[in-house]
């Protein structure tokens, strides 16, 4: 499918991304606008970097929105709506890609370390679905499509949290696109492997080239692949496909 042909598929949709200051959600909010969809761009401190990327929506010819937001808070997120419906419009996607890491060894977690993640990763995908529900199903062909992981289907060493809120946003897509498929609202989760975003690349070379060596491709993931396999489930090619994970792993798992 071309860029050209894509873009008229998201002409006139609206999107939000959480999370879309740096990293992947970076890559996806500036890759809805190019395949021309307007995009809300939601973080929770980083406004430089926020700023940014909405120049770069706007500079993609779309229009955008910035809004500061801790997806932890149901209030928050309620505000957020709201300023949105004020000076945006209804959404017709929403991306639910916002998400943290604590990584420590199962005996060393603290009770702190769990609830913390979990509330980034789960709780904040419950409130801006909830939040949003509304909007999606009143659109027409809404999407939510939530950012998990590779490591929310395999596990992975001191990730337990970690691993633990990712699979459970697998469950979460799976049961919610059962409800929502009598709205024509689909439901699915892109699960990403060993991507090249800061904190893969700031992992000593000696390891970087031992994951390496147990992905079949040989590489590490560009943000950009994330981020099309998000445009593809936006899009209305994808109007028959519900409650899917979609790997964007190289061949990692299976």
């Amino acid at each position: 499918m071309t860029e050209e042909k894509m873009e008229k598929k998201l002409h006139n949709k609206r999107a939000l991304v959480t999370g879309a200051s740096r990293g992947i959600g970076k890559e996806i909010a500036n890759t809805l606008a190019r395949h021309g969809a307007d995009v809300v761009v939601n973080y929770n401190t980083s406004h430089e970097d926020a700023s940014e990327i909405a120049t770069s929506v706007e500079l993609a010819g779309k229009e955008t929105w910035v809004y500061p937001a801790d997806i932890r808070s149901f209030q928050e997120v309620e505000e957020m709506k709201k300023s949105i419906e004020d000076n945006f419009g209804t959404i017709d996607i929403l991306v639910n890609n916002a998400g943290i890491n604590i990584d420590k060894f199962f005996t060393k977690m603290e009770k702190n370390d769990w609830e913390t993640v979990l509330s980034v990763n789960l709780d904040g995908v419950f409130n801006c679905s909830k939040v949003f529900l509304d909007d999606l199903r009143e659109a027409e062909g809404g999407r939510i499509i939530n950012i998990s992981s590779v490591v929310g289907q395999r596990g992975n060493l001191g990730q337990v949290n970690y691993a633990s809120s990712k699979a459970g946003m697998i469950g979460f897509t799976k049961a919610l696109a059962r409800e929502l498929v009598r709205d024509e609202v689909t439901v699915n989760a892109v699960a990403p492997g060993f991507i090249a975003t800061d904190m893969v690349m700031n992992i000593p070379e000696k390891v970087q080239e031992s994951i390496k060596k147990k992905i079949p491709m040989g590489r590490f993931g560009e943000t950009k692949e994330v981020a099309e396999a998000v445009a593809f489930l936006a899009s209305p090619s994808a109007s028959y496909i519900t409650g899917e994970v979609l790997k964007v792993n190289g061949g990692f798992y299976i």
